[in-house]
């Protein structure tokens, strides 16, 4: 296995550190618009004493919007398979570069959604992934894999569901993924800070836009699977969940995310929802944001500093501004949790209800890794998909989310100590 990974900004710079202590792959492309920061990366990796065969490392320079360009470096690599660890913006020309450069392809975030013109907060309009679906036939036809939202969620999130729809369940009356975390960052002074654990741009992107809540009943209603997805206004429905771990309760709502466009195509539920614990100073941040336009991607125009008019996005502006997550690491404490609240009804035909998630303690991941948790999290999920993509454990063809794979293998591979695994642990809590 060659790989290409599109990207060296946080999560990809773990990628990289939790790939390098692994032996499934002959060669990782760390490659990014910022040379320089792929070199970094490559380095770092390199000279830390449990990577293994550190001459597998090489980094290069890539437009991810540049799809001839990205199919062409993977082509001079031999490469077999590319993950994307870019922002959502690049999806689709990363993904299509790696159809077109003959390679299996893996992201931890899907295409854009745009809302419904006319009813955002009631109908979708063009949702998560559907560019992507719309070419699974290409795909497929070509016998190549695209394994879409295979981060931590998406990602681990869908591969619990799918443990709990084989394992630990008859009928399933929701699955609910739940996210979050006790996180802190702290200034120069030693108080918490407001900056983002994770990219602004994306968690701006999630959290305003419609959030999508899947029903069957209304699929049912409307003859088809697509019929059951409609939207609920930002922030809807607030409630404390109470995650393990040592974090505690946070507040949750309604946002907009992969596992409610991925789980209802491979797996069986009556409801699927996703609520992210943003907590109220966040929820207050985001809604100002909202109010102020600063979440808006399109240009507008202001007079730059030698008085000549500049159009830019008031989002970028806002992610420009606050720090580097990647960053933070070092300044960061706590635990963040990801993990699906499943209820319904039990293999002996009870009532239950059981919560199957995974904690990472920032400490743990900056001693062992040198990334801080939420990035350490999302990226060592893509790192076991792919050992076990070249152990053959998991195979296909076509667009595919985690779901349609045999979760035992991964959670197995995930949890088991090093060497033989990443020493990662997940569990169940019931409820």
């Amino acid at each position: 296995m060659r790989i290409l990974v599109v990207g060296s900004g946080g999560v990809g710079d773990a990628v990289a550190r939790i790939a390098g202590r692994r032996d499934f792959f002959e060669r990782m492309v760390v490659a990014d618009h910022d040379t320089a920061r792929a070199e970094r990366t490559v380095a770092a990796v390199q000279a830390h004493p449990a990577t293994r065969h550190p001459e597998r490392f090489v980094a290069a320079h890539v437009d991810a919007s540049d799809e001839e360009g990205i199919a062409a470096l993977a082509r001079e690599h031999g490469v077999t398979h590319v993950l994307n660890a870019v922002d959502p913006r690049f999806v689709m020309p990363v993904f299509r570069a790696a159809l077109a450069a003959g390679a299996d392809y893996l992201d931890m975030a899907m295409s854009l959604s745009r809302p419904h013109p006319e009813e955002p907060y009631a109908r979708t309009g063009v949702r998560l992934g559907d560019e992507q679906f719309a070419e699974e036939d290409r795909w497929r036809a070509a016998g190549r894999l695209a394994l879409v939202g295979m981060g931590v969620e998406p990602g681990l999130s869908d591969v619990l569901a799918r443990y709990a729809s084989d394992h630990l369940f008859s009928h399933i009356t929701e699955l609910g993924t739940r996210d979050g975390s006790n996180l802190v960052v702290l200034g120069d002074d030693g108080e918490p800070v407001f900056a983002p654990s994770f990219s602004i741009w994306t968690t701006i992107e999630e959290c305003l836009n419609p959030p999508v809540v899947w029903e069957r009943s209304r699929a049912e209603a409307g003859g088809s699977t697509e019929a059951g997805w409609y939207t609920v206004p930002p922030f809807h429905e607030p409630e404390v969940f109470d995650f393990p771990g040592g974090i505690g309760p946070v507040e949750c709502v309604h946002v907009e995310h992969e596992e409610v466009l991925l789980m209802p195509r491979f797996l069986q539920a009556d409801k699927v929802t996703f609520k992210y614990g943003l907590g109220e100073e966040f929820i207050g941040v985001l809604r100002t944001l909202h109010t102020l336009g600063l979440d808006r991607t399109d240009p507008v125009r202001v007079r730059g500093s030698d008085g000549a008019p500049v159009a830019v996005s008031p989002r970028d502006v806002v992610a420009a501004c606050l720090p580097d997550p990647a960053g933070l690491g070092d300044r960061m404490q706590g635990a963040t949790c990801a993990g699906v609240l499943v209820t319904g009804t039990g293999k002996d035909g009870a009532p239950r209800a059981a919560y199957l998630h995974h904690v990472v303690d920032n400490a743990w991941s900056m001693s062992e890794y040198g990334a801080q948790c939420v990035v350490w999290q999302t990226a060592v999920n893509p790192v076991v998909a792919l050992e076990l993509l070249a152990g053959g454990a998991w195979a296909g063809a076509g667009v595919l989310g985690p779901e349609a794979f045999d979760a035992v293998p991964f959670l197995e591979l995930l949890a088991a100590p090093e060497p033989a695994g990443y020493g990662s642990p997940w569990a169940v809590q019931e409820r």
